[in-house]
């Protein structure tokens, strides 16, 4: 046995000149890299403003952060979670009809490539332009960042559901098909059952990301608590700017660990 490990390890293949090539490669393209990047707007004021923020999220400003009116930190937070929240549902219905329109193995392959071609249009937008486009055309206020989610999570959902339905197992539809089952039966009892925990996996997931890009999408007045960061920080209120901050923390702290629950329980059954 140890012969055999020994010969088995003369034997292995040497790739040694390769990998020195594609290690030189890496490391070239990692000082190329760097060449762009520019340290001369780094000054001292700087580190004293980072200095500041990191002090106002440990000296929070506890009047703003336990104000439940509509300028305190509470409301604004359920605000961004509610524009999150029902930016994904919406996102995850639209995609559901989009994803079996364009999963290969159940559509002609023009429809699917047609179908592929939106979602893909759709996700090169990145979500800032969005907000920008829709708060020209509904004004300032959620219902921009709330459309804004709904079409960013079409082009990521969409995608991870198309993976789901053309990993299908359709040893269970013909199964299904072979006992006499209808349509409807064979929908209910073949293939809800296969894709439900994978669609439920994936809203979920997209609302992590929905609820941290709805705090950007405040920045340019889509809603949500980032608006009122952005202006404590250019006012320079740094103890206002701890305590939205402090308030983001502790609700992805939350969100995180309870979606992370749901998460494991979808995988296992």
């Amino acid at each position: 046995m140890n012969e055999r490990i020994l010969r088995a390890y003369d034997e292995r293949p040497r790739n040694l000149i390769y990998e020195l090539t594609i290690a030189a490669i890496v490391m070239a393209l990692m000082i190329w890299s760097a060449t762009a990047v520019e340290t001369s707007g780094t000054t001292q004021n700087g580190a004293v403003i980072a200095l500041n923020i990191l002090s106002g999220i440990f000296h929070p400003d506890t009047d703003l952060l336990f104000n439940f009116t509509t300028q305190g930190v509470p409301y604004l937070l359920l605000e961004t979670i509610c524009i999150a929240f029902l930016g994904t549902v919406v996102g995850a219905v639209i995609s559901i009809p989009l994803a079996f329109i364009s999963a290969s193995n159940l559509t002609p392959a023009p429809v699917a490539f047609a179908g592929r071609t939106i979602i893909m249009a759709i996700r090169t937008v990145p979500a800032f332009v969005y907000g920008l486009m829709f708060i020209r055309v509904t004004g300032p206020g959620a219902f921009a960042g709330l459309l804004t989610m709904s079409l960013c999570s079409v082009g990521m959902v969409s995608k991870m559901y198309i993976e789901a339905i053309e990993d299908l197992d359709v040893r269970v539809l013909e199964s299904l098909d072979a006992a006499g089952c209808s349509t409807w039966q064979k929908i209910r009892y073949g293939i809800l059952p296969q894709l439900m925990p994978n669609f439920a996996s994936t809203a979920i997931y997209r609302f992590d990301i929905n609820l941290r890009d709805a705090t950007v999408l405040g920045l340019v007045g889509a809603g949500g608590i980032g608006a009122p960061l952005i202006f404590a920080m250019n006012a320079y209120r740094w103890n206002e700017a701890g305590s939205i901050l402090a308030g983001l923390i502790v609700l992805v702290l939350i969100v995180e660990w309870i979606s992370t629950r749901i998460r494991v329980k979808l995988a296992r059954g």
